[in-house]
């Protein structure tokens, strides 16, 4: 089923909207006419979201940490209190770390699995109790070219997102013929504000991949909305990221390890500082 379509009741709710991907998957929303329910840390960046679409679409904001057990369990019943119903949901939420393990701090690598894999699995089955019944709505769950292989450098986010791929693809797969459509973005490369989060220096990082390979963050949000409008399932935004994921995983994987590892610029930046 695609897409169920926007009306006056239904809303579409987006996590970490405050900004990059999240903020571009709502305008995208908008664009096609549904009402949005915008979810985020940042309340005043969700309020400047909110004055550029309202004029188009219905928009709720609503200052939720998707890391916190007990926000995310009002935040259905906070909508519902609105007035409305969840249609759509798009996991979009993602933390992430960079650098050597051990320079780590332990509470960012458990708040990347809080946000990137608890959070997850929360929503959407809150999501699909709801739906289901219904015989109609949409997932769209946020992952990662780097949850396709070991990534060192990464690899507790890239530990999540091969969750989120795992899981997305078994969800879908239960929830045939439901009427729910359930499907995941594997982005690569994106300027976003990910990597100033994660303390990385943008400019170092982008010559670790190509030019060819980064794409604008609201080139990705219309290939998750078309991956969910065509019920593509799973879906890696743009063919050069398509094809360094289809390469990588046929590289031998002790091969692919040392190499990644030697090449992280995370990992230069910290083993330079012993």
């Amino acid at each position: 089923m695609p897409l169920p379509p926007p009306s006056p009741t239904t809303t579409a709710v987006v996590t970490g909207a405050s900004a990059g991907i999240g903020a571009d998957i709502a305008r995208e929303l908008a664009a096609r006419g549904y009402g949005l329910t915008l979810v985020a840390r940042r309340e005043d960046k969700l309020r400047d979201l909110a004055t550029e679409l309202n004029d188009r679409v219905r928009v709720e904001i609503i200052a939720c940490d998707v890391a916190d057990a007990d926000a995310r369990a009002g935040l259905f019943e906070e909508i519902e209190r609105r007035g409305l119903t969840v249609d759509i949901l798009v996991n979009n939420a993602g933390i992430g770390t960079l650098g050597w393990i051990p320079n780590a701090h332990v509470a960012d690598e458990i708040a990347q699995v809080r946000v990137n894999v608890e959070a997850v699995i929360d929503l959407t089955t809150r999501a699909v109790q709801e739906m289901v019944p219904r015989g109609r709505g949409a997932i769209l769950n946020v992952g990662s070219t780097a949850g396709y292989h070991p990534f060192p450098g990464q690899s507790g986010y890239a530990g999540t997102k091969a969750f989120v791929r795992a899981y997305t693809e078994g969800v879908r797969a239960e929830l045939a013929g439901s009427g729910v459509t359930v499907a995941m973005l594997a982005p690569g490369p994106v300027r976003t504000e990910f990597l100033q989060s994660a303390g990385m220096d943008e400019k170092k990082f982008a010559k670790a991949f190509p030019k060819f390979m980064w794409m604008p963050s609201r080139e990705v949000a219309r290939v998750g909305l078309d991956a969910l409008e065509n019920d593509k399932g799973t879906v890696i935004a743009g063919w050069p990221n398509k094809v360094s994921t289809f390469v990588l995983q046929r590289i031998p994987r002790f091969v692919l390890v040392k190499t990644l590892a030697q090449q992280h610029p995370a990992l230069r930046r910290d083993r330079a500082s012993i």
